[in-house]
C-alpha cells in the first residue's frame, strides 16, 4: 500500500474541474510528463498508478468485475498482480497511426478504383481518440458504406485492362525492388533490423509523439538522416534472398519507415499549431488545450516525394467547411 501522503494525484491537481476525466489525450501527455520528471512507477520508471480501490469500496467487486473484469483478467496474467487489491501501472502507448489516405464519400482514394477503409483512410478521429474506435470504423465503412460504393464502381467499369509484367511501370517497379533486395543483403554489417527499429521508435515517441515541439522536432530531423546512412552501413540480413526471409522483410519495411518517420517530423514542424491529434507544445491554452490557428492552417498538406534526402515540395488544399466548422476544443 502506498501512504496517502506520498500521493500524488496529479490530473486532480492540475485540472480539478475534471480530474481523471480529462480527455484522453490530456491525460496521456500528463502521464508522460510525469515519468520524464522521474516520477514514474515499475520497470524502467514508465509507469503510472490507476487505483480502483475507491470504486471497489464504492461499488463493489462485483460491479466493478461486470465493466472491468476482462481487462483485469489480463493485467493480472501479464504481471502476476491483482488489480481489486493493488493499484495497476499504466503508461501511454502508440496506438494506431491516426491519419491515412484520402477518400472522397464513397471511401475511393485519389486513384481511380483503389478504396480505403477503416483507418487505412484518413478516418475521424480526433485527439480525444476513443477505445474501440478502430472497430467501430471499419466495421462502418465495411458493413454499411463499401457494399455499395464499390459495386457501383465495379458496375460502371466492368472491363479493365490487365495490366501484365512487360508494362514499363510495372517493370521498373520490380527492378527497383529488387536492387533494394540485393542490396540489403549485401551489406552484412553489425546491426540487426530490429535494433535499427527501435531506434526509429524511441526517437518518434520523444520527439514527434503526443506533443512535440520545434525543439525536438529539429533534432529529429538531424538524426534520421543520420541514421538512414548507418542503416547503410550497418544493417546486417542474414539469410537470402529467394526463400521466405523475415528479417529481409523486416529491413525493406525500415526503409520506408526512414523515409516516414521523416515526412512525419517535417511534417509536425511546418504546422506550427495544435489541431487534433498534433499537439505542438508552443501552441496550447493556458489550460493545456490545443490552441488552433485555422486562419493560418486551413488547409491539408499534402507533400511531394522527390527521391530519398531531396527536400519534398508542400502542395496546400484549402479546406471549406459549409455545415459544420471548426472550433476551439472546450470543456469550460
Amino acid at each position: 500500500r502506498i501512504p496517502e501522503s506520498e500521493r500524488d494525484y496529479y490530473l486532480e491537481r492540475i485540472y480539478p474541474s475534471f480530474g481523471n476525466l480529462v480527455p484522453r489525450d490530456i491525460a496521456s501527455r500528463a502521464a508522460k510528463s510525469v515519468c520524464d520528471e522521474g516520477r514514474g512507477v515499475g520497470p524502467g520508471g514508465q509507469g503510472v498508478y490507476l487505483d480502483f480501490a475507491d470504486a471497489v469500496r464504492r461499488m463493489g467487486r462485483d460491479k466493478v468485475a461486470e465493466k472491468y473484469g476482462n481487462l483485469f483478467e489480463m493485467y493480472e496474467r501479464i504481471t502476476a498482480e491483482n488489480p481489486y487489491e493493488v493499484p495497476m501501472r499504466i503508461y501511454p502507448a502508440v496506438h494506431y497511426t491516426m491519419g491515412g489516405l484520402w477518400v472522397d464519400y464513397d471511401l475511393q482514394t485519389t486513384v481511380p478504383g483503389l478504396f480505403a477503409i477503416g483507418e487505412a483512410n484518413f478516418s475521424d478521429h480526433g485527439a480525444n481518440r476513443l477505445g474501440a474506435s478502430a472497430l467501430m470504423q471499419g466495421l462502418g465503412d465495411g458493413y454499411f458504406v463499401l457494399p455499395s460504393t464499390i459495386n457501383d464502381y465495379l458496375a460502371r467499369h466492368p472491363h479493365q485492362d490487365p495490366v501484365d509484367d512487360s508494362h514499363p511501370e510495372v517493370a521498373a517497379a520490380v527492378r527497383e525492388t529488387r536492387d533494394r533486395l540485393e542490396r540489403l543483403l549485401s551489406v552484412d554489417g553489425d546491426r540487426t533490423p530490429d535494433s535499427f527499429h527501435r531506434e526509429i521508435g524511441e526517437l518518434m515517441w520523444e520527439y514527434c509523439g503526443m506533443a512535440r515541439n520545434e525543439a525536438g522536432l529539429r533534432k529529429a530531423l538531424a538524426r534520421l538522416p543520420q541514421l538512414r546512412e548507418e542503416f547503410w552501413r550497418r544493417i546486417k540480413v542474414p539469410g537470402r534472398g529467394e526463400e521466405f526471409n523475415q528479417s529481409l522483410e523486416k529491413a525493406n519495411r525500415i526503409v520506408d519507415y526512414l523515409e516516414l518517420a521523416e515526412l512525419m517530423c517535417l511534417d509536425a514542424l511546418h504546422r506550427a499549431e495544435s489541431c487534433g491529434g498534433h499537439f505542438r507544445e508552443e501552441s496550447q491554452t493556458p489550460d493545456g488545450e490545443a490552441a488552433r490557428r485555422d486562419e493560418e492552417f486551413g488547409y491539408a498538406a499534402a507533400w511531394q516525394f522527390r527521391g530519398t534526402g531531396a527536400p519534398p515540395v508542400l502542395h496546400k488544399e484549402t479546406l471549406v467547411f459549409e455545415y459544420v466548422h471548426p472550433t476551439q476544443r472546450s470543456y469550460a
